[in-house]
């Protein structure tokens, strides 16, 4: 037969970011913690079908709301985060929490929520029916105007003081390119770029591959907003 040489080659970045390694990991501490409690994700707890179903196979459901925690349950807040209403709703039943919250997406929870208390229209730039952007949303009083194109902001009213943030995998790129058409829309801005450094770094990682090789395969879920 013919022997065809063919080189593989690694993005200098990829893999499970820190914010994924992290839920994974408290979500397999709790269990190993707590053998006989019935632990499970609000939600799937990354956009990963192997991930999710291997925590499945280590006794770590998946629940919808966290009215369908029974008693001895122990609900884990996915890395995509949630509203201000889960945690109280957790505490009005006494649910025990670990919250798995990616620090990335809880920075942007906090810093769409700090805009609003200065009287800034919310702009949120990220997929709109993301879990992650529908729990940063849920963190501006339902505000906020979640805008994912460029013609999205072109849409935008004018408003005297407007916040920006982002989903933290959103483009970098589309990101800089929709600041500059939200501007125009307003009087003052206040901007907090909420990507974080491993969405970056990956985007950045695969441009590069992608002008090296001849074939590019892109490993993942297709559900992940990565």
């Amino acid at each position: 037969g013919v022997f065809i040489y063919m080189e593989v080659v690694l993005a200098e970045y990829c893999g499970f970011c820190y914010g994924v390694r992290r839920a994974v990991n408290l979500a397999l501490n709790t269990k190993k913690e707590g053998q006989d409690k019935k632990i499970y994700t609000l939600g799937p707890i990354i956009h990963n079908p192997q991930m999710v179903a291997h925590l499945s196979e280590q006794g770590i459901g998946v629940i919808d709301k966290v009215e369908d925690a029974l008693e001895d349950i122990t609900v884990i807040i996915r890395s995509h985060g949630v509203g201000p209403e889960i945690y109280e709703k957790a505490k009005e039943f006494d649910i025990e929490i670990v919250d798995a919250t990616c620090p990335h997406v809880k920075k942007a929870q906090m810093a769409a929520n700090e805009l609003v208390e200065r009287g800034c229209q919310i702009v949120i730039l990220g997929e709109a029916h993301h879990p992650e952007v529908q729990s940063i949303f849920l963190w501006t009083n339902q505000q906020a105007i979640i805008v994912e194109t460029i013609e999205d902001a072109g849409r935008l009213p004018y408003a005297e003081k407007i916040g920006v943030v982002a989903q933290t995998t959103f483009s970098s790129k589309e990101f800089d390119e929709i600041v500059e058409i939200v501007k125009t829309k307003c009087k003052n801005i206040r901007i907090q770029r909420t990507i974080c450094t491993a969405t970056d770094k990956r985007q950045k990682a695969a441009l590069d591959l992608a002008q090296k090789v001849d074939i590019m395969i892109v490993v993942g879920g297709k559900n992940s907003a990565n």
